[in-house]
């Protein structure tokens, strides 16, 4: 095909012809509706595993609330105040699960949509960007998890604990054998508890019961069936969770903690768009404290000034990992391809054998 200078009359009539390669917004369409049945297909079998597993991921949810209710000496368990309310939340976690390890499936397959139409650097800035995000997500994730989630439950258990305190109660003289019957207080369950035997649990704070009948006369005694009452400490308000309100909480908060660890993010975003330059983000340290401090206060339901700078403190890093990252890797550095070079050394002036690859 001859080269016309890019001036001239045919390059004119030549660029006014529609690009072959181009593809109709009903093909877009096309395009799109396979991409989301490869991505629901892909995360189809994460599903059949989280559903499977939807026990042992329940229990992985509520484990820090159970944790901090015994710490604080109270029962542990959870409540269900309606008969769709359990399902309801072993599916919603099987869920948030199928989609929290599918993201990975999703973002390609959205990746293989858009990528035809990006130019290269283009392309380039998506697969910096993207892996990151991923990776600050589940950072956030597991620090609200492993870090914040228990010592928050902690302050708001503790806080109800004592807001009352202990119910005065007037004391009596028992008649004489009132009390010569005792329950043992264990640490644990006794190994073969006899039928009708009853013990107070410590570990779990019950009272149990072994209520398997007694044995024939030479057999072999049954299988312990022991069932247990939860007791509470003797304070005005007794702390009982709902299973779908607590995990209601952890999600909103998850989806708080994924958004606030994206401040690397924003900030290489705005310096790579000319927005602000590391100049200005360098002077602007204490508005980001500040701003850190704010935000803690309002993703953290406790009120307790420990719990928000515990959280604070990251945020803060985070903006300093931003303007790290913005310092050492600038736009122009993305565009023609990070090396791994390029994060040895700041941005600046070339020199050098070098100076003219850019």
């Amino acid at each position: 095909m001859p080269a016309y200078p890019p001036d001239s009359r045919e390059a004119v009539e030549r660029s006014r012809l529609p690009d072959p390669t181009a593809m109709s917004f009903g093909e877009h369409l096309e395009e799109l509706r396979q991409r989301l049945l490869w991505a629901l297909l892909g995360i189809a079998p994460i599903f059949l595993l989280s559903v499977y597993f939807g026990n042992e991921l329940l229990e992985f949810i509520l484990a820090p609330a159970r944790q901090e209710l015994l710490d604080a000496g109270l029962p542990n368990e959870l409540l269900v105040t309606n008969p769709l309310e359990a399902l309801g939340a072993w599916l919603k976690v099987s869920g948030v699960v199928t989609i929290v390890l599918g993201v990975p499936i999703i973002v390609y397959q959205l990746w293989r949509f858009v990528a035809p139409g990006l130019y290269e650097h283009e392309q380039r800035f998506a697969r910096f960007l993207v892996p990151l995000s991923v990776t600050l997500s589940l950072a956030g994730l597991a620090f609200l998890y492993y870090v914040m989630l228990p010592v928050m439950l902690a302050f708001l258990i503790g806080f109800g604990a004592g807001i009352v305190g202990e119910t005065p109660t007037p004391t009596v003289t028992p008649p004489e054998q009132a009390l010569t019957y005792r329950v043992p207080v264990l640490n644990g369950d006794p190994s073969d508890p006899p039928p009708g035997a009853v013990w107070y649990n410590r570990a779990l704070h019950q009272l149990r019961i072994n209520i398997a009948p007694e044995p024939a006369p030479g057999a072999a005694p049954p299988p312990a069936d022991i069932r247990g009452t939860p007791m509470t400490l003797a304070t005005g308000i007794a702390q009982q969770f709902r299973v779908s309100e607590y995990i209601g909480m952890v999600f909103t908060m998850s989806l708080a903690f994924a958004c606030g660890f994206q401040t690397p993010v924003v900030v290489l975003l705005l310096g790579w768009a000319g927005i602000v330059d590391v100049q200005t983000l360098s002077r602007s340290r204490r508005y980001a404290l500040f701003i850190s401090a704010v935000v803690a206060a309002v993703l953290t339901p406790s009120p307790d000034p420990f719990s928000m700078a515990i959280l604070a403190l990251p945020l803060y890093l985070l903006y300093e990992l931003g303007l790290f990252m913005l310092k050492f890797i600038p736009s122009e550095r993305v565009a023609r391809g990070l090396k791994l070079r390029d994060l040895t050394r700041p941005a600046g002036p070339r020199e050098g054998p070098d100076a003219g690859d850019a």
